[in-house]
């Protein structure tokens, strides 16, 4: 009698995959030495503060990405070797990546419509809320004089003859 190879196989292509799989979602972990624990902890909000540039919507400290690795380590790098403060660290950053990496860009001549945008697209929905509303309650105002008596000698039972 002979063997069905198939589930074997199936069994052995979905442990690659697996493992495939949990091979691409670990994260590389980052080894860096600090003074202390004060500057450790200065390390890890400055890089939760920026954006990475390549990811859209991603930190630095969860980003994988071999641009956000390098950032890190620049961060790593004005902490620690340069002494830099968290501002002059931000103003290094800004400088040399503009203002995409950080999350609360600053209100400026190249800035203004991020702020403005969402106030006039909000102001916008409003007035036209308001139209929809005033003229949902003009409309419904009630039935003037003639109308009323078409609608009496509807109900009554009586046909108008001008319809």
């Amino acid at each position: 009698m002979i063997k069905n190879p198939l589930p074997r196989l199936c069994v052995w292509l979905l442990l690659g995959l697996l493992q495939a799989s949990v091979a691409l979602g670990a994260s590389q972990i980052d080894t860096f030495q600090f003074a202390d624990d004060v500057e450790k902890r200065r390390y890890r909000a400055l890089i939760e503060e920026f954006r990475c540039p390549k990811c859209l919507n991603t930190n630095l400290a969860g980003s994988d990405a071999p641009i956000a690795q390098d950032l890190r380590k620049t961060v790593h790098r004005l902490l620690a070797v340069e002494g830099m403060s968290d501002q002059e660290v931000r103003d290094y950053l800004q400088a040399r990546y503009g203002d995409f990496v950080l999350y609360d860009p600053p209100f400026n001549a190249r800035t203004w419509y991020i702020w403005l945008v969402p106030v006039g697209l909000g102001l916008l929905a409003f007035f036209v809320l308001y139209r929809l509303q005033r003229s949902a309650r003009v409309e419904h105002r009630g039935l003037d004089a003639e109308q009323q008596r078409r609608l009496q000698r509807i109900v009554g039972g009586k046909t108008d003859s001008r319809n």
